[in-house]
């Protein structure tokens, strides 16, 4: 098998290191109250949506350490069809799908079943990770981060 070597444009850490330290704060607040196992659940599958290499194979190996069975994350991307998610991810799989694809907007049903998931705050906490994945992502894709590097 012959692997494709995919140039890393810039390292955007160095080049931009006031906005990267203002998205690092933004996602240690974004993380705030947040089960890491659906932490991680959330951010893969917003990185699997934007196509994020770089954010999926990070995700993947730290909802491994938080404990996320293998299986579940093989079949994250296919959630919908999966019986392993409780109807508390399933919710919360759903907006990020919806807040992640933004121009197809954040139905009513899809925002009101997760506020029967999760209180106000926790439900603001939600948004916020996935707004903050979200921008990772646009942020490595256009670079090019190279999965496995920090």
């Amino acid at each position: 098998m012959t692997t494709i070597q995919i140039a890393e444009r810039m390292n955007f850490s160095a080049v931009a290191p006031k906005v990267f330290k203002a998205v690092m704060a933004l996602d240690a607040a974004a993380r705030q109250g947040i089960d890491p196992v659906l932490l991680e659940l959330v951010q893969i599958r917003a990185s699997q949506i934007n196509r994020c290499a770089y954010c999926i194979d990070y995700h993947t190996t730290d909802a491994r350490k938080a404990g996320e069975a293998e299986e579940r994350i093989y079949q994250l991307s296919a959630w919908e069809e999966s019986s392993l998610f409780t109807a508390r991810e399933r919710a919360a799989l759903a907006l990020t799908e919806a807040v992640t694809r933004l121009p197809e907007g954040v139905p009513d049903a899809v925002y009101n079943e997760a506020a029967a998931h999760f209180g106000e705050s926790e439900l603001a906490q939600l948004i916020a990770l996935i707004f903050t994945t979200n921008t990772w992502n646009r942020m490595n894709v256009t670079t090019r981060k190279t999965p496995g590097t920090l």
